[in-house]
């Protein structure tokens, strides 16, 4: 597993039946920007029991300052625009929190 310090957690909301077009658009628009410049996700999913339609992604960074830079350059590159034009009709609502691990001795 790939532990980060500091790690972005994201949940997205996206409208009833169009799952399948948000991430179509997500990863085709969204992922080749994220991945230049945030690296790769710790992790990435789709919700199937509990509140539905939402997508959750999980993505580490080495310090507050790493995350404030890698986002500062995201959302200035205009490939990224592009996405967030693409998929804004599909996003109900968006939930970000940035979150520590937690070392619990008897899990080392």
């Amino acid at each position: 597993m790939n532990h980060k310090p500091i790690v972005d957690h994201r949940i997205y909301t996206i409208k009833p039946r169009g799952m399948a077009e948000f991430l179509e658009v997500f990863d085709r628009l969204a992922m080749p920007v994220l991945l230049r410049h945030l690296g790769r996700p710790l992790a990435f999913y789709t919700s199937c029991i509990g509140p539905l339609n939402q997508v959750v992604h999980l993505w580490g960074y080495d310090s507050l300052d790493d995350f404030e830079k890698r986002a500062l350059a995201r959302d200035g590159d205009p490939e990224f625009r592009e996405y967030l034009q693409a998929s804004a009709h599909l996003v109900i609502a968006q939930e970000t929190r940035i979150i520590r691990p937690v070392q619990f001795k008897s899990l080392q």
